[in-house]
């Protein structure tokens, strides 16, 4: 099996299910994506200490493409409209999804790389002058 085979029957829902499991797949990715572009907000904003943000940035973005990539298959390969259970709303609704994922993973990703360790002066002290 080839990728492009391999992606167009990913994007029909596989040997198992009916039409809407592509959709719900693709749905999926997104939605994973869009979990880790917001952890990785987390950790560049210092709420979440553990993991690196760059790393969690560059996943969310492909995870966020790759809901992308099978909510557009599905659209191109589903027949009928909407309301005939073949999962067409859902794919719609996943191409939103998966971008918002990737803007996200990038804005965290545009973030990590201006902050830096955290230096000595870059708290303010406040200190009692002597009158």
């Amino acid at each position: 099996m080839n990728p492009s085979q391999a992606l167009s029957v990913a994007a029909e829902g596989g040997i198992i299910g009916d039409g809407r499991t592509g959709a719900n797949l693709a749905l999926g990715v997104g939605l994973i994506g869009l979990a880790i572009g917001c952890a990785a907000l987390m950790r560049v904003t210092g709420r979440i200490s553990i993991g690196n943000a760059r790393t969690s940035g560059l996943s969310a973005m492909g995870a966020g493409a790759a809901g992308v990539v099978l909510a557009v298959l599905h659209l191109a390969t589903s027949s009928g409209g909407p309301g005939t259970g073949n999962g067409l709303v859902g794919a719609i609704a996943a191409v939103p999804l998966g971008l918002v994922a990737v803007v996200v993973g990038g804005r965290a990703l545009a973030r990590s790389r201006h902050t830096g360790p955290a230096t000595e002066h870059s708290t303010y002290e406040r200190t009692a002058e002597p009158h």
